[in-house]
Formats: structure tokens, C-alpha cells, sequence
């Protein structure tokens, strides 16, 4: 008999040596953005107003960041940043009337290039072509809650119910029917809700309606101790939300009781929203809503000022939160659909926004601001084998970030023109490799809607420096650790006089490292001056 030892050594050398040199499979990536999602309505960040249990399952079993952020606190423009990895002067989508720099490479044209299939369902919100995806039905623009019409790569179509749960039908419907499963793929989930005018589903404004939330401490600001862009901003609940559009009165109810509509365009927002209906849509919005209509007709005549108030902030949460109501059961439907089929295991799931939203702080709704409600932005990453279940970053991270973080994590090279970092070290939990200490912020859009002035700044984990321009020349200082709510702006405080000048050097530092200037400023002034 032949001694068979040697021969199981040889077998055992040959296997250890295939082992190693096995490589892993490029990870799937599915992008979950919703549109306006304040992180103070993820119950991860803070329960105070609603639970998000399916959103934070991504937290408990992945990575939450607490001090992600944008570039730019629009929708538009922050999403031509996400697929760019550029600053907005770069990519040229400044706000949302601005056009996009068509020339611009964005990263799913890199993945697909890659072997990578690529498809995108829901809010793009900017231009009907998205290049680099092998398959989209997107919204045309804003799109609509109710029975939406979508753009496809074979022409356009309109498909009845709730716009929330179509999304994500036709998000499963890909991944189960048309998905090669021998490609990786690069999916994008992107969510209307809970944009403006906030019009959730029937199973969620039947229950939201009846709830009644906390208010803000600043619901009541007058804005003492900040400059002229705060007092002077037109985004207030009370004086700029829409009667109609916003609150959901009919427009017929404000000519009977005298009120002065908050835009020339408040009654059409709400009566285009009930032409979507269907009757049976239409019968359920009324059997809820006409109630809260006659009610608030009652009360309306004896209401002071503070009333009003108050009464419009519940209305804005009970709907838009019944809006991310839906949004977190859909997630929930992609999780569990993860789970069953097994491809949760080399997915990379992120959920964030496209920018953060006010939720009656300093009296306000919308964004724009560099101020923490709109700077900020939810991210939330599950990337099992990589990434420590229920773990916690502070680093300053941005939208100006994903591309590279998407590319570096599938091994794909990156553009050397991208202005981002990759963060793939901070969801491996290697904080030590990453070097930023302050990220740039640029808002573009005034005079325009909302009235909030032109500004750019850099933010650091402990202070935050802005520059107002344009009409004005303001410069605001906050310490983020000692005035959280950004109440007293420091920039003339002697004893912050050191913080100042170390700032007032790296922002004009980071000006021109991002390759912005005052030329380029004054660029976009003429431009918006023409």
C-alpha cells in the first residue's frame, strides 16, 4: 500500500492556496434616498416625534452617522452633487432652475461600465435621461403622490395608487424579474415623500390626523441674536405655508372666511392635488379630512395669532409624517426581501436624504439654510462582513462623498476630477485613515422663493462659520458643541476672536481647494441678473 500522506498534503497545500487566492464578489449597492427627510424624524436620531423601526434596523445592523451633511440645501443640486462627486459651481445645478452640465461623468456610468447592471426607480428630479442605467422609471420633476405618471426608457406612463408603494413595486418587480443574477448591481430607491405638499396614503393620514406632536422650543423664535438672512427668510409655518396647498383646507373655505392666501399659487397647489383623484381616492380623502375642515372653520374666528400657529404646525406633522409612515414600511419591504433571497449578504444598503428639512425649529419648514435642520442629513449604512452592527460615526461625511464611496467599495476606479472622499475606512471602522476636519457649504439661490441669502461656510464638528453675500455682508458664528439650536451667532464675541480668524484662514483655504472664488460667484449673480 502507497503511504498516503504525502498525497493529503499536497491536497490540503493545493486548497489552502485556491482559498487564498479566492476573491470575493463585488458588492450590490441599493441607494435609498428620500426626498426633504428630516433626521429628526428617524427615530434612530430622535423618537420624539415618531418611531422608524424599519429605517433603523439599517442603524442596529450597520453604521448611523451624526453629523452627515450636504453641499448645497436643495433638491436638485444635491443630487447632481451625489452623482457627480463635484461641488454645484462644477456641475453647474446650482439650484433647481439651473441647468446640469450634461458633459458631467456620474458614477453609474462607471459602475455599468464596470459589468455592474444599474437601474433607478422613483424621484430624480432632474433631467428625463439619466445616463449610465440600463433600465429607469423616474417621476417627471416633482412627480405627484397620486397616481403618478413616470418616464421610462421606452416612453412615459401613468400607473394608479399611492406613489410611495409604486416606487417600490416597481423596485421588487426589477430585482425579482429583470435582475441578472450574475451581474452585481447598482440600484437606486428613490423616494418622493415626504416632499412637499406632504399627501400621505389613506392607511396613514386616517391615524396620523387623529395624533397630536411635540413642538419645537424655537417654534416661537424672533430670530434675536442672528443677522438679517434669518428675520428675514420667508419660510415660516404660520405666514408663507399654504392655506390649501399645505394645510389642506379647500380653497373655497378661505374666500368664506376671509383669508389671505399665503402664495398666488396656494389654492391651485391644493386643487391640483385633488384633481389626481380617483373617485374612490377622492371619497376616502374627504370622508378624513372635511371633518378637520369644519373644525377648524369653527374655531378659526376666536384663534389669535399663536392659535394659528399651532394649528398649522399639527397639520404639517400629522401629514408629513404620515408620509415617512409609508416610506418606512417600504423599506421594510426591501429588507425582508434582502433577507429571504440571500443577496443581503454582499448588499450594501444606504438610506439618506436628499438634505435635511425644518420641523417647525425657529418657526420654519423647507431647507436652503446652512443652519443643522437643513445642513444635516440622515445616512444610515448596513454592509454586512465590513461594517459593525448598531455602530456610531461622528466624522463630518458628505454628499459630495457617495460616488467615491460606492466606486471605492466595488473596486472601480475614480475620476481624478471627483472632489470627494471615499469613507469606506469609517464603515470598515478604520477612523484612523480618515483626515477631514471640515467640510465646504455653498447656497446659491436668491432672489427666489423662500428668500434665503446667498451664503457659503465651513463646518467643523465644533464650530460653524458662514458668509452672507450678495445683497448684504454678514458673517455668523456658532459654536455647534455650547449653542446646539444655533440661537447666538458669536462672530463678534471676543473671546471666539481666535476661532474666527482659524476658520476665516481654512474657509478660504477649502475655497480654493474646491476651486470656488468670487469670480465664480459673481458669475452666478450675472447669470441670475440676465
Amino acid at each position: 500500500m502507497k503511504p498516503i500522506f504525502p498525497l493529503l498534503l499536497i491536497a490540503l497545500l493545493l486548497l489552502g492556496c485556491t482559498q487564498k487566492t479566492e476573491q470575493k464578489s463585488p458588492p450590490n449597492i441599493i441607494f435609498i434616498m428620500s426626498d426633504d427627510h428630516a433626521y429628526q424624524a428617524i427615530s434612530a436620531y430622535s423618537d420624539n416625534l415618531l418611531e422608524t423601526p424599519n429605517i433603523d434596523r439599517i442603524a442596529k445592523e450597520g453604521m448611523l452617522f451624526s453629523n452627515a451633511c450636504v453641499t448645497n440645501s436643495i433638491c436638485a443640486p444635491s443630487r447632481a452633487t451625489i452623482l457627480t462627486g463635484k461641488h454645484c459651481h462644477l456641475h453647474g445645478k446650482i439650484d433647481n432652475r439651473f441647468p446640469f452640465d450634461t458633459t458631467q461623468i456620474t458614477f453609474p456610468q462607471l459602475f455599468q461600465e464596470a459589468g455592474y447592471q444599474t437601474a433607478m426607480f422613483g424621484k430624480l428630479h432632474f433631467g428625463n435621461s439619466p445616463k449610465g442605467l440600463d433600465e429607469f422609471k423616474i417621476l417627471p420633476g416633482q412627480g405627484n403622490y397620486y397616481n403618478p405618471d413616470f418616464i421610462t426608457n421606452e416612453g412615459r406612463v401613468k400607473i394608479d395608487g399611492y406613489v410611495t408603494d409604486i416606487i417600490t413595486d416597481l423596485t421588487l418587480d426589477w430585482m425579482e424579474n429583470r435582475r441578472d443574477p450574475d451581474q452585481p448591481f447598482l440600484l437606486f430607491y428613490l423616494h418622493k415623500a415626504p416632499h412637499r405638499d406632504w399627501l400621505p396614503a389613506p392607511r396613514h393620514y386616517r391615524e396620523f390626523t387623529q395624533r397630536t406632536f411635540p413642538e419645537p422650543a424655537t417654534l416661537f423664535d424672533d430670530y434675536e441674536g442672528r443677522g438679517s438672512a434669518a428675520r428675514e427668510a420667508e419660510m415660516n409655518i404660520l405666514l408663507h405655508q399654504n392655506w390649501a396647498g399645505d394645510s389642506k383646507l379647500r380653497p373655497e373655505v378661505l374666500d368664506e372666511l376671509g383669508i389671505v392666501p399665503a402664495s398666488d399659487w396656494d389654492k391651485r397647489a391644493m386643487q391640483g392635488k385633488y384633481n389626481r383623484f380617483n373617485e374612490e381616492q377622492l371619497a376616502s380623502w374627504n370622508e378624513v379630512y372635511d371633518p378637520i375642515i369644519e373644525d377648524f372653520k369653527k374655531k378659526y374666528p376666536s384663534m389669535s395669532i399663536e392659535d394659528q400657529m399651532r394649528w398649522k404646525y399639527q397639520r404639517y406633522m400629522q401629514d408629513y409624517l404620515g408620509c415617512i409612515a409609508a416610506v418606512d414600511e417600504s423599506v421594510g419591504t426591501l429588507l425582508d426581501y434582502l433577507d429571504e433571497t440571500g443577496l443581503d449578504e454582499n448588499t450594501i444598503v444606504v438610506y439618506t436624504s436628499d438634505q435635511g428639512f425644518y420641523l417647525g425649529e425657529h418657526g420654519w419648514f423647507d431647507k436652503r439654510f446652512i443652519y443643522d435642520e437643513s445642513f444635516k442629513t440622515p445616512l444610515l449604512v448596513r454592509w454586512p462582513g465590513s461594517t459593525q452592527p448598531g455602530s456610531v460615526n461622528n466624522e463630518m461625511v458628505q454628499n459630495l462623498d457617495f460616488a467615491q464611496t460606492f466606486l471605492d467599495a466595488a473596486g472601480i476606479e475614480a475620476p481624478g476630477d471627483m472632489q470627494g472622499e471615499s469613507f469606506v475606512s469609517l464603515l470598515k471602522g478604520e477612523d484612523e485613515k480618515w483626515d477631514r476636519e471640515a467640510v465646504y457649504y455653498h447656497y446659491y439661490e436668491y432672489p427666489s422663493v423662500h428668500m434665503v441669502k446667498r451664503h457659503y461656510g465651513i463646518v467643523t464638528t465644533e464650530y460653524k462659520l458662514a458668509h452672507f453675500y450678495y445683497d448684504v455682508d454678514e458673517w455668523e458664528l456658532y459654536d455647534r458643541k455650547n449653542d446646539p439650536m444655533e440661537m447666538q451667532n458669536e462672530y463678534n464675541n471676543p473671546e471666539y476672536a481666535d476661532v474666527v480668524a482659524d476658520l476665516t484662514r481654512q474657509l478660504a483655504e477649502m475655497r480654493v481647494k474646491y476651486l470656488d472664488s468670487e469670480e465664480q460667484d459673481q458669475k452666478y449673480i450675472d447669470m441670475y441678473d440676465e
